[in-house]
């Protein structure tokens, strides 16, 4: 990549349509930043659960906004990993959270948190200071609408529910989480429904982005499409 012309790359899409896997490698091919914005989110979700602000049932939504200036987050990198590794950690308050963010639970409650304008605005304007410098991978639900409009490129991922929930239900029994087919199922649909409803910032392909349905693709394949989509916008834009 040396000597090309460094790009934004939004990639927004459903729950588990495999889009932080693919930011990441990606990036770490790239020789970019990935920042996972899910996990921002799903940080403050945490948050807002360990201080009693939300439940399935049960939302405090003035409670957490007075809370926002007390939630520092920050992407650290591994000490085990190598320094040219993109994978970092969440932490919350200098405390790292990064397997407790990846539960159920949270994944229950997430788009209920993240439909609060406050929480966006206070997200977004962070995104945005990461890319400054551009050479960024970025994942999330509204980053090619709202978050980089103007991105160089775009990509919107999709897979049907069945397949997202088969993925979601495989990667939770791989961490030991005692769950069912059909609850992990039903989240999913849940959360596409909030995701794509919400008043902000709603989860909606950019005019201008690229469609990716992976529902009958493996990682490889997906990878080394999206890598060679990448590859020609960079080579595009290199002598402009």
């Amino acid at each position: 990549m040396k000597g090309s012309k460094k790009i934004i790359i939004a990639i927004d899409g459903f729950s588990s349509t495999g889009k932080s896997t693919i930011a990441k490698e990606l990036a770490k091919k790239l020789g970019y930043l990935y920042v996972d914005t899910g996990a921002m989110y799903r940080t403050v979700t945490f948050y807002a659960m360990e201080k009693g602000y939300v439940a399935r049932d049960f939302l405090f939504e003035d409670g957490l906004i007075e809370s926002l200036p007390q939630i520092n987050l920050k992407f650290k990198y591994n000490d085990k990993l190598t320094p040219n590794n993109v994978e970092a950690e969440m932490y919350l308050n200098d405390r790292n959270v990064e397997n407790e963010i990846r539960t159920i639970e949270v994944s229950r409650l997430v788009s209920k948190v993240s439909a609060i304008s406050a929480v966006r605005k206070k997200l977004v304007e962070q995104q945005q200071k990461m890319g400054i410098d551009k050479g960024l991978v970025m994942d999330g639900r509204d980053i090619g609408t709202v978050v980089f409009p103007d991105a160089e490129l775009k990509l919107f991922m999709t897979a049907s529910p069945e397949k997202r929930a088969t993925r979601r239900y495989k990667e939770l029994l791989d961490k030991g989480h005692k769950i069912n087919y059909q609850e992990v199922l039903e989240n999913v649909q849940q959360r596409d429904l909030i995701d794509s409803t919400r008043k902000d910032s709603p989860l909606i392909k950019a005019d201008d982005a690229i469609e990716f349905d992976n529902s009958d693709m493996g990682l490889k394949v997906q990878f080394e499409r999206v890598h060679s989509i990448a590859m020609q916008r960079i080579t595009s834009l290199r002598n402009i």
